[in-house]
């Protein structure tokens, strides 16, 4: 659909009226930046959502290319309506983020048409609404908040276009043997929330289709859990969304491992069903193997010293090769076939160091960590400071540091070089 800018016929005046009513005593309100934020409710007593007899509500002129952010509080756990409805041809969306700057949920056109709305549990805690145009261009639009007991803003996704929509749909599938090639019903205009349309998957087990095929998966969990989601499918790039029974957004992951995606829900999901959203970058025909298991702290960390993100301890439990002291200068050849090569070393006197991964036949990919020997990040460098080549130049101490060299093309095995150079300040 082609979206329009609108027209702001708004005087300067009425622009700076707007603009200073009703902000938010916090400059940088859920860690978002942003200065001009505004209490929904007027102040932080009147947007208390848990207490206020009514739903709030604000018009939200926002500039070309610029975001309009909201504020508002809950003293106690409460199941709120968040909504936006554009005037003219506006298309807003907006996006949920708690105290702390961490993106809950976003939302384009679940309230129907252009119309932005999510329907959600959230605990007592202080909450901003980002708020923004589909396509950058000034809008007018309004953003109400309330309970889901108060009156709604906008139809929701099930207007009488989308009614029609299905019912069509169902119409010819019964008549043309409208059905997928694994066998599951399409319907347009369903989504993932929709989770009795996607293929289910056991918790602790994997399943194997194309986006093409499959393009939602389900799992459930009864009892309180933390879960690991992996997809793997290097020639397809796989892309994952994580989403409540409700279409609430949870997360999404992209590249973890190579193109490799996963998802790791530390905190424990609550019991019931959850749905995945499968993306394919590269090629929607080629297989992803989706998995879901319980979280594993200790295979997490494994996974951290393999990519490279974490260092291992020095003690001998995980492999790392020693180097001799480096004096002056230290070389030395390697192949990457999936995970990082550590390497640890010792410089007996501070100074400059200059590191350089180089593949030796043009065929790879190298990155390079460096860390202290606390495990604390000195240094990383992908693709510097030509082509793809890594070099790194860090000013350091004395002391032990582990280094880290991988290869974003993962599994190739091609040839690389390392060089390790030490520069001291001239006398």
């Amino acid at each position: 659909m082609t979206k329009s800018k609108l027209a702001l016929g708004l005087s300067t005046v009425a622009l700076m009226a707007t603009a200073t009513a009703g902000f938010a005593q916090s400059q940088d309100a859920c860690g978002l930046g942003v200065n001009s934020v505004r209490w929904i409710g007027g102040d932080a007593g009147g947007s208390d959502i848990s207490t206020v007899s009514d739903f709030e509500e604000q018009m939200a002129l926002v500039l070309s290319g610029t975001n309009y952010v909201s504020q508002f509080e809950l003293s106690s756990a409460t199941d709120v309506r968040i909504e936006a409805e554009g005037r003219g041809m506006s298309d807003p969306m907006f996006e949920l983020y708690d105290s702390t700057g961490t993106l809950l949920l976003t939302d384009d056109d679940s309230g129907g048409g252009t119309s932005a709305m999510v329907e959600t549990s959230l605990d007592s805690g202080t909450y901003c609404v980002l708020l923004r145009s589909y396509d950058n261009s000034p809008m007018t639009s309004y953003l109400r908040i309330g309970r889901q007991e108060h009156e709604r803003l906008t139809s929701g996704v099930m207007d009488e276009e989308i009614i029609s929509d299905v019912e069509d749909a169902i119409d010819d599938a019964l008549n043309d043997d409208m059905f997928s090639s694994n066998g599951m019903f399409e319907m347009p205009g369903l989504t993932c929330d929709s989770s009795m349309y996607a293929e289910p998957l056991m918790l602790g087990s994997s399943g194997t289709a194309s986006v093409d095929e499959v393009p939602y998966w389900r799992f459930t969990i009864d009892e309180p859990m933390s879960v690991t989601i992996t997809a793997e499918g290097d020639s397809a790039d796989p892309y994952i969304t994580l989403y409540d029974d409700y279409g609430g957004y949870l997360t999404e992951n992209d590249d973890y491992d190579g193109l490799n995606s996963r998802i790791d829900m530390v905190d424990p999901l609550d019991p019931g069903d959850y749905c995945i959203t499968m993306e394919a970058l590269s090629d929607s025909y080629s297989p992803i193997t989706v998995s879901v298991y319980e979280y594993d702290a200790e295979e997490v960390l494994m996974q951290s010293y393999a990519s490279g993100e974490a260092a291992p301890p020095l003690d001998g439990s995980y492999p790392v090769t020693e180097l001799a002291d480096l004096t002056t200068r230290i070389r030395q050849d390697v192949r990457i076939n999936g995970d990082v090569e550590w390497f640890s070393f010792y410089v007996p006197e501070g100074g400059l160091l200059l590191i350089e991964a180089i593949t030796v036949d043009g065929g790879g990919d190298p990155f390079i960590y460096l860390y202290d020997d606390l495990g604390r990040q000195v240094g990383y460098n992908d693709d510097g400071p030509a082509g793809l080549d890594s070099m790194l130049a860090t000013k350091i101490t004395n002391g032990s540091y582990m280094l880290a060299v991988g290869d974003l093309n993962y599994g190739t095995g091609a040839p690389m070089r390392i060089l390790l150079e030490r520069y001291v300040p001239a006398r």
